[in-house]
């Protein structure tokens, strides 16, 4: 993580005594320029904490933390601020080394605590909070009676309001809200059937995005949809877009609130442990929650922003709906069962370009990490598979299998199929070869492969992440007739989709676009080496 003195960091400068100004023509005669050009120098030492937080705290956090610390010895603490999907943070709790994880995490709930399984994390406070909510527009509200009367979750929810139930898997605001549901039908198996239904209910009417249903309830309209989000993006909403007609709408039996936790991760020693401290005490200190609260948020204590009644929310702080995090678990399986499985065989590209260097790895070891945080979010009815390839990788073939298909779940020789495509996945920035990309020929074979193992009750899928374009020109299939053979030998009973994912700057987007296209798959672009692991995650997930 770079725990050492960075050069580039800011300085500060130290403040002159009027009473020594006099010596600094001294000082300058004497060579003193380079002091005189820079300032003085408090920080000595700087220690980076990295620090992760939900992407909707991000601009909140790099304001907060845009200056060092301070300490003692002439040591600073510098933070380096990175927004992302607590989803992702969990995985990469789970796949990764110390050194690549956080110092400091925000995640929006302590819901993803509870998901983290035996990562080494401390809550030490919290930077904010913000309750669930149902966000609609005005119309929608008066013409459902709820201005005069809030509804209950369940009512709500179950209701003839369309439902924009954000992405399960992603949203802490989504499961809240359908836990609230469960809890305020008094929990057990007639609730979990109730939230079931909400959720299939939802499904089976227009497939709305909560990202649409707010859109919808910016814009107006008494049939705008219900979504679950944070009383905060509401406010967010309205304030940047003028004329908004979204409000929160405050269900009867109160709400749960995102807490924002603080958590310290790993057990850090010495200067690095002085810094992480500081660091957690500027993102706990008064000025935080302050910043904050005109962010939006609520005060941990539960006020609100001044303005609140002109950005559609409340004043008042709605009663806390406590969560239970086992339960809010066990429903969270529950509704994942609701979906088929995902069949998917991974082909990797191991060509030489794989070696181009990425920050502190390169593109293999970038696409080895994505890989194994991403395959430690996956359930376990998922069945995955594992290919490499390149040029004439194998016996004058393009690929090789490296993990059969099967559930992750599954057990080979007393390991799990996930530890045996972990393992797997250690071994590619090793298995990089001279040969170029025979990114071709490889997808026509996956294609084929895959549809020979078809599982009816699943998702088929091939996913081709590569960083280059086709360089199998002797011999190998063209673009044009790949994409005439997948045409020619599609069949509706046994659909496989390509997924494909281009890496940095030279893959070949639009071949893999076409190839996509064909198949009824979805490409995707990685350039910014940040977003490898949102790309597979979704790519993983990706449902057709």
């Amino acid at each position: 993580m770079g725990r050492h003195a960075d050069p580039t960091a800011p300085r500060r400068n130290a403040p002159l005594p009027l009473l020594i100004a006099a010596g600094v023509v001294v000082l300058l005669v004497a060579g003193g320029l380079v002091w005189w050009l820079t300032g003085s120098e408090t920080c000595e030492v700087r220690e980076t904490v990295d620090v992760t937080v939900a992407p909707e705290l991000g601009p909140l956090a790099e304001d907060l933390l845009a200056e060092p610390v301070e300490l003692d010895g002439g040591l600073c603490a510098s933070a380096e601020v990175t927004a992302q999907q607590p989803l992702q943070t969990v995985g990469d709790l789970a796949a990764l080394e110390g050194e690549a994880l956080p110092d400091v995490w925000v995640p929006d709930s302590s819901l993803w605590a509870a998901r983290a399984g035996s990562a080494a994390l401390e809550p030490v406070g919290s930077l904010a909070s913000s309750p669930v909510v149902l966000a609609t527009s005005r119309d929608a509200v008066e013409a459902l009676g709820w201005a005069e009367e809030a509804p209950g979750w369940a009512a709500a929810l179950a209701g003839e309001q369309a439902l924009a139930v954000p992405d399960l898997a992603t949203s802490a605001e989504g499961l809240a809200a359908l836990a609230a549901v469960r809890g305020a039908l008094g929990g057990g198996e007639d609730a979990d059937n109730a939230v079931v239904q909400a959720v299939l209910a939802a499904q089976r009417g227009p497939a709305v995005s909560a990202a649409d249903g707010l859109a919808s309830g910016r814009d107006g309209g008494a049939d705008a949809p219900l979504v679950p989000v944070s009383e905060q993006e509401v406010y967010e909403t309205n304030q940047e877009a003028e004329g908004s007609a979204l409000t929160a709408v405050y269900p009867a039996e109160g709400s749960p609130w995102l807490d924002y936790p603080v958590l310290r991760v790993g057990s850090p020693s010495g200067d690095a442990a002085a810094a992480v401290e500081a660091i957690v005490e500027r993102l706990t200190s008064d000025a935080a929650r302050a910043a904050a609260l005109d962010a939006g948020f609520r005060d941990p204590d539960g006020s609100a922003p001044a303005d609140a009644d002109e950005a559609g929310i409340q004043q008042e702080a709605p009663a806390e709906v406590e969560l239970d995090p086992a339960a809010v678990q066990a429903l969270l399986a529950r509704l994942s069962s609701l979906a088929s499985p995902s069949r998917i065989l991974a082909a990797f590209d191991v060509s030489t370009s794989m070696e181009a260097p990425v920050g502190d790895g390169t593109r293999a070891t970038l696409a080895r990490d994505a890989a194994k945080a991403t395959l430690s979010l996956v359930p376990g009815d998922y069945a995955l598979g594992l290919w490499a390839f390149a040029y004439q990788l194998e016996n004058g073939q393009d690929w090789t299998s490296l993990v059969p298909t099967r559930e992750l779940d599954a057990a080979v020789d007393g390991r799990s199929q996930r530890e045996i495509l972990d393992s797997q996945l250690d071994t590619i920035p090793d298995r990089l070869t001279p040969g170029g990309t025979g990114l071709y020929d490889t997808t026509l074979a996956a294609v084929r492969a895959a549809r020979s193992d078809y599982d009816p009750t699943a998702v088929n899928s091939v996913l081709v992440l590569t960083d280059g374009t086709n360089e199998d020109d002797e011999g190998g299939i063209s673009l044009e007739n790949l994409l005439i053979t997948l045409a020619a030998e599609a069949n509706p009973e046994r659909p496989v989709k390509v997924i494909g994912v281009a890496l940095g700057p030279d893959a070949d987007l639009a071949a893999l676009e076409q190839i996509a296209e064909a198949t009824g798959g979805e490409a995707y672009s990685a350039v910014d080496p940040a977003d490898l692991q949102t790309v597979l995650f979704d790519a993983l997930r990706q449902r057709g």
